[in-house]
C-alpha cells in the first residue's frame, strides 16, 4: 500500500533550476521523516536531504547544501527538493524515501540530467 511517485525531473542546463515532487500515500505521511537520495551511473545511491516529520528540522549532503532545499506539505502528502545552481555531477536518479518502523520504502525514480 506504501506508495511514493516522484515527478520534476528532466534535462537542464548547468547552473538551471528543478523542482522535484514525491507523492506519497499508504501511510501516516505527517508521521515519518522523508528523504531524498541519489544515483548516478556506476555509483552507489547516496543521501541528498532529509526533513523531519513536521518539517522543523533538515539535513542535507554537503555536496548541495547551499543550493538544495528540501520542504513538505503534509496537507497535500508531498514531499519537494527545490534544486538550484545545478552542476553536471548532479545528474542521477533521484528516489523519494521514508523509513517505517515495518520496512523502508523507494519510489522508482525520476532522472535528472543537467547539460553543460
Amino acid at each position: 500500500q506504501v506508495r511514493l511517485v516522484e515527478s520534476g525531473g528532466g534535462l537542464v542546463q548547468s547552473g538551471g533550476s528543478l523542482r522535484l515532487s514525491c507523492a506519497a500515500s499508504g501511510f501516516t505521511f505527517s508521521s515519518y521523516a522523508m528523504s531524498w537520495y541519489r544515483q548516478a551511473p556506476g555509483k552507489e545511491r547516496e543521501l541528498v536531504a532529509a526533513i523531519t516529520s513536521t518539517g522543523g528540522t533538515t539535513n542535507y549532503a554537503e555536496f548541495v547544501k547551499g543550493r538544495f532545499t528540501i520542504s513538505r506539505d503534509n496537507a497535500k502528502g508531498t514531499v519537494y527538493l527545490q534544486m538550484n545552481s545545478l552542476e553536471a555531477e548532479d545528474t542521477a536518479v533521484y528516489y523519494c524515501n521514508v523509513n517505517i518502523a515495518w520496512g523502508t520504502y523507494w519510489g522508482q525514480g525520476t532522472p535528472v540530467t543537467v547539460s553543460s
